[in-house]
């Protein structure tokens, strides 16, 4: 019997774990991208090259959308296509920051229909298909059912609680925290741990894909900043930012934000 694209992925993530830690804390290699993008490691490399390989093998009609592999418009035609992040955390990868992870989804004419977030050095594996429950290590996972934004811990980065960015000039009164993989912080949500997500940044597919399909199927409601559903294997693989959290929450949020 062939093999789920769910178990496929899970499959993948695994072996990308294996290899991701046989560089943990060993002073990989690193360059910087041009154009102020970032770092990436050997690390990143040779995870994207395993699973373009393996993906590629067992699925060679899906299109490749990864951070680390050069855009090809031929994904644009393609019905499904693998959206990949091959460490999504790689400055924390680099400072031996256990919080890394690797993300891969498929996508199916624009939505996410399977998805996984493995954060290796903590043998944390998240999934979700769009027709299942969302798990971390096989056990179901539901996001918070707290029904107000005040007192709410929001996974974000300080620069998006800036007065500018709101009506009033204040956010809702919610507690910040952090986690450098965006889509760990989805997870988190999903989880419950965390009560809300947000990024105001154009937020690239391969960091969000596989989180927002684990975040709605644990019931929270996930969003572009201004109110709009998330679609991907775009021509601009962005989003207009990112929220993430319960209704309720996810409403006060939204209000909140200035158009």
């Amino acid at each position: 019997m062939p093999v789920s694209d769910l178990d496929l992925l899970i499959d993948a993530a695994r072996e990308a774990g294996r290899i991701a830690r046989g560089y943990f804390r060993r002073s990989p290699g690193i360059w910087h991208k041009p154009d102020g993008a970032g770092p990436v490691t050997e690390a990143d490399l040779e995870v994207n090259r395993m699973l373009h390989a393996e993906l590629g093998r067992a699925r060679p009609d899906y299109g490749w959308l990864s951070e680390e592999t050069p855009d090809d418009a031929a994904r644009l035609s393609a019905r499904r296509t693998f959206i990949i992040d091959p460490i999504d955390g790689t400055r924390a990868f680099i400072e031996g920051d256990t919080s890394f992870a690797h993300s891969l989804a498929v996508a199916e004419d624009g939505h996410v229909t399977a998805a996984v977030v493995y954060l290796p050095m903590r043998d944390a594996l998240y999934a979700a298909t769009d027709t299942g429950p969302a798990t971390l290590n096989g056990a179901a996972i539901a996001a918070s059912d707290k029904a107000a934004a005040a007192g709410a811990t929001l996974l974000t980065a300080k620069p998006n609680l800036a007065p500018e960015h709101w009506n009033g000039g204040m956010p809702p009164p919610m507690t910040r925290k952090f986690r450098a993989s965006i889509a760990w912080r989805l997870c988190l949500v999903a989880e419950g741990r965390y009560d809300a997500m947000l990024t105001l940044r154009p937020s690239w597919e391969w960091d969000i894909a596989a989180g927002d399909l684990i975040a709605r199927r644990a019931g929270a409601t996930v969003t572009d900043r201004h109110g709009r559903n998330l679609r991907f294997n775009a021509s601009d693989p962005r989003s207009a930012g990112v929220i993430a959290a319960p209704a309720p929450i996810w409403s006060e949020i939204r209000a909140g934000l200035k158009a």
